[in-house]
């Protein structure tokens, strides 16, 4: 369905990925974006300073904007949304045609309906329509309260899930930087159902509608009816490889890559010749063991073995894809997990493996090695959460 008018849509969380989605709508030519920056809404608003010039009071007002260093739209200063508030309360002033949630999922800190809480209730609720929400977010069941929430007021949910590969990260809190990938699938979430493959007409537009706008914001979009599918296949590298460098402090080269060849061009880290036979011989072995797990849980939801479902060759090319990426000198990428570890930020532990435990004793699945690293992961996020609280 193509778009014919201009677009209210609203997005919540202006971190890297917001931002970068953000630009994406705005380039479409197609919708005003709305904005909420909660932390760091000072830093991308500017702000004003009074200060005294012989007997003149003079008010200069200092614009920050956004700066974007991107590898695909190289870089973009002073870049400012439509319109940016502090808070979700301020921004509902008027009806929206897409909500897109772009914080991550950490339920025991803020769950999406108390993140959304101006929007599911009154005045906004009795005044205006519900409209889409759009989540960008890593996990699997970040849907699950939003629907619930949206279903106590009374009115039916709409909620495209998504799938999302991107390289960005926030350098500063108005700099963000941004490489080549952005790719995005989108679906149409379905409250505990994990196989339907076929889209409603009604479904089939709004796919359109948005996937529309976001192409002709510069971005790749790909419409799933089994959405679900392709955010459990996603999260089993997330699973395996977030954990495992969230655990050790060492990124992925540390167990793919070689020492240099070249001492005048040296990197690390890398596998040492010291150790590399043990690593070969358990470490890579029980982290295909921990994706196959997975595989079995996948077989439990419903998904087949083929290149629709969730192939039994899948840990292996997780694998060997991972592989590829960090083999190379040029590998410098940090998993997200691993790096709010580093700044003391809550990590996304209950919506990448908690979520995939609960999934599993619900059906009588045995998951030990993604329920031990969940079991560390806990440990990381207890005290993480237990310094915010003091």
């Amino acid at each position: 369905m193509a778009t014919t008018k201009v677009q209210d849509v609203l997005l919540v969380g202006f971190g890297a990925v917001g931002t970068i989605y953000a630009l994406f709508l705005q380039r479409s030519g197609r919708v005003r974006v709305t904005a909420v920056a909660r932390s760091n809404y000072d830093a991308i608003q500017g702000q004003i300073i009074f200060f005294q010039h012989t007997s003149q009071l003079i008010v200069s007002f200092l614009e920050h904007g956004v700066r974007i260093e991107s590898g695909k739209y190289g870089v973009i200063d002073k870049w400012m949304p439509d319109r940016i508030f502090r808070s979700v309360k301020e921004a509902a002033d008027r009806p929206y045609s897409y909500v897109f949630v772009a914080s991550k999922a950490i339920p025991e800190r803020a769950t999406t309906p108390t993140v959304l809480k101006p929007l599911l209730s009154a005045p906004y609720a009795d005044e205006y329509p519900q409209p889409t929400y759009v989540l960008l977010q890593n996990g699997l069941g970040v849907e699950s309260d939003l629907y619930h929430a949206i279903k106590q007021i009374g009115k039916e949910p709409s909620i495209l899930s998504t799938a999302l590969w991107i390289n960005t990260n926030l350098l500063q809190p108005n700099v963000v930087e941004h490489g080549t990938v952005d790719r995005l699938i989108i679906g149409v979430y379905r409250h505990n159902d994990f196989t339907t493959v076929t889209n409603t007409p009604a479904e089939a537009a709004l796919l359109e509608d948005l996937k529309d706008i976001l192409t002709a914001g510069g971005t790749s979009v790909t419409i799933a009816s089994e959405v679900q599918r392709q955010k459990f296949s996603k999260n089993f590298w997330n699973v395996a490889f977030s954990s495992y460098s969230t655990l050790t402090r060492y990124r992925l080269p540390a167990l793919f890559r070689e020492p240099p060849s070249d001492p005048s061009k040296p990197y690390t880290p890398y596998v040492s010749p010291t150790t590399a036979h043990l690593i070969k011989e358990y470490t890579i072995p029980t982290i295909r063991a921990t994706l196959e797990e997975l595989v079995v849980l996948a077989r439990a939801l419903g998904y087949p073995d083929s290149i629709d479902g969730i192939p039994s060759t899948l840990p292996d090319e997780v694998i060997e894809n991972t592989r590829k990426l960090h083999a190379g000198p040029d590998s410098f990428h940090k998993p997200s997990m691993m790096i709010d570890a580093e700044k003391n930020q809550p990590i996304e532990v209950e919506v990448i493996l908690g979520t995939v435990v609960r999934l599993a004793r619900e059906r009588g699945v045995c998951l030990p090695r993604v329920e031990m690293l969940y079991a560390l992961l806990l440990v990381i996020q207890n005290q993480i959460l237990g310094k915010l609280e003091s």
